[in-house]
């Protein structure tokens, strides 16, 4: 389950006993922090949190201002400031991170099906990238704006309605496209007759997608470790004794696919990971893959001698592996961590499909010469 699910699964149970909650989002980020824009936390009166906006040190004041965001139904944009020592002291934050933060504490009103959660929850349920785009804040005759949201969507076709001015919407919706194609969230100013809004653009992509082919043992503690991160899991092998849902109850889809059929099969787009332990099986499904650009990594358990028969295999049956389509292959599977056993194993896979889907290059962090995350770059959110 991901951070967002588990969100809405607190909200939902907030809900139903009409207990008070508020929602804090890390809408920017200047200099380093534990985390990034997009990421949030619910907070209840009665000290309930989920999800996190921090490594621990802001969560205890954030729940104070919470507080009395509920109370008094207004948002409120909090500014944490550890470059500054005794701004960091005075709000006892002790960030030790050196950076400026901005949180928006916003009360959530279970009667409107437009409030904050449930946006997010209709943005979960897309298949394709959307931009959440908020207005933080507002300036002079226009500060009723303050709290609006709007979806936008590569599919939309008309102008968006979020503020009282449509050239500024027509600007904003071009500028939430331009988000969808870069892939970078937005937080910047917008004038509106004559007042300023501030609006955050936040890039929120899908849930990532793997299938798994194979059903052995050592395919449960993937499968249970990638949905656990969540992502949207897939199962498929042609044993049906092994392939049920009873043995991979978190997968999303449980698949009997023999041998002959697998040319028919619809294959799942993002990451897959072959691992039937049958080579034939195998070798039948990385023929279909090499084929299907939407599958952006193929890892292939086993020794790297085995992916080298795979491929002369592929040569010898016409199937010409180029440079790009090489790139995509990732055999042996995993990280070189020293994994031995299936537990082991899934952790060295799943670290490598999180570098790849990062675009990051895995190593010891006391080895990286600066930052961890790109400050150019503001990650976008998973569902």
């Amino acid at each position: 389950m991901s951070e967002l699910q588990r969100l809405l699964t607190a909200y939902d149970r907030q809900r139903i006993t009409g207990n008070p909650c508020a929602l804090a989002t890390v809408t920017e980020v200047e200099g380093s922090s534990y985390r990034r824009p997009g990421a949030r936390m619910l907070v209840t009166d009665d000290g309930q949190l989920t999800g996190s906006i921090s490594g621990g040190c802001l969560e205890g004041d954030a729940l104070r201002r919470a507080r009395r965001v509920m109370l008094t139904g207004k948002s409120e944009i909090i500014v944490y400031d550890s470059t500054d020592i005794e701004e960091d002291l005075q709000h006892g934050a002790q960030l030790g991170c050196e950076g400026t933060i901005h949180i928006l504490l916003e009360p959530v009103d279970y009667a409107d099906p437009n409030n904050p959660v449930e946006l997010l929850r209709r943005t979960s349920r897309q298949d394709a990238p959307v931009v959440l785009v908020t207005i933080l804040s507002a300036k002079n005759s226009i500060n009723n704006l303050t709290g609006r949201r709007v979806l936008v969507a590569n599919a939309d076709k008309q102008r968006i309605t979020l503020t009282e001015d449509s050239a500024a919407d027509a600007q904003i919706f071009n500028d939430a496209l331009g988000v969808l194609s870069s892939g970078q969230s937005l937080t910047q100013n917008y004038r509106i007759n004559e007042g300023t809004v501030r609006l955050f653009l936040e890039l929120i992509l899908p849930a990532p997608q793997l299938t798994v082919y194979g059903v052995g043992n050592d395919a449960q503690p993937l499968v249970r470790l990638a949905v656990g991160l969540g992502w949207r899991v897939h199962v498929v092998d042609g044993r049906s004794p092994q392939a049920t849902v009873q043995r991979f109850p978190e997968a999303e889809s449980v698949q009997v696919v023999k041998l002959a059929d697998l040319e028919k099969l619809n294959f799942y787009p993002g990451y897959a990971v072959l691992m039937s332990h049958n080579y034939h099986y195998d070798f039948a499904v990385l023929q279909q893959l090499v084929s299907f650009n939407p599958v952006n990594y193929i890892g292939i358990l086993g020794p790297r001698k085995k992916t080298d028969r795979l491929l002369n295999d592929l040569a010898k049956a016409g199937v010409l592996i180029n440079e790009n389509e090489n790139e995509r292959l990732y055999g042996p599977v995993g990280l070189n961590i020293g994994a031995e056993t299936a537990e082991e194993i899934a952790v060295a896979i799943m670290a490598e499909l999180l570098a790849v889907r990062h675009q990051a290059k895995a190593g010891f962090l006391r080895e990286l010469d600066g930052p961890i995350h790109n400050r150019n770059f503001i990650a976008a959110t998973e569902n």
